[in-house]
């Protein structure tokens, strides 16, 4: 029990002589600095930076001297003029396709791709139809006349949608 109470009192010697030599070598360093000084504090031999006054007015006289002349704006105009004559003709477009402008249906893209195939299914409904009608007049009347008469109109209308 005595000999960790012995180390612990000579580990704190230990650092109390690490801390005095760090003291005096500090005080050393300040020693050698306060020599080649000429007696002036740190603080006042680095410059400090000068005040430049944009757009704060100063009241005081001394601070006047740092004030920035106002600044005047230049001609653009002249600039201007040359860049508008150059870019008008090439970022005006000659016309604006309204359609373009105007925002799509979300299902556009759907109604692009089935239009060729609606376009089938509408001759082929129209083909049935015309089959069915003919049947009808077939069973009611059973006259050639109307029957044929009604296939020569559908034959031709068939022929008509193919192309």
């Amino acid at each position: 029990m005595m000999g960790t109470s012995e180390d612990k009192v000579g580990s704190l010697e230990d650092e109390a002589k690490k801390r005095r030599e760090k003291l005096a070598v500090l005080k050393r360093r300040r020693q050698e600095r306060a020599a080649t000084n000429d007696d002036e504090p740190d603080y006042k031999k680095d410059a400090l930076p000068k005040p430049v006054f944009r757009s704060y007015k100063p009241i005081d006289e001394k601070l006047k001297e740092s004030e920035l002349p106002e600044a005047e704006p230049g001609n653009v105009d002249a600039l201007l003029g040359a860049v508008e004559t150059s870019d008008a003709a090439a970022a005006r477009p000659e016309e604006v396709d309204v359609a373009q402008l105007a925002p799509r249906k979300p299902d556009w893209d759907l109604k692009r791709d089935l239009a060729p195939r609606l376009e089938r299914l509408e001759r082929r409904t129209q083909r049935a139809i015309a089959e069915l009608i003919r049947q009808r007049l077939e069973r009611e009347q059973g006259a050639d006349v109307l029957v044929d008469a009604v296939s020569t109109a559908a034959a031709a209308a068939g022929d008509d949608d193919d192309e």
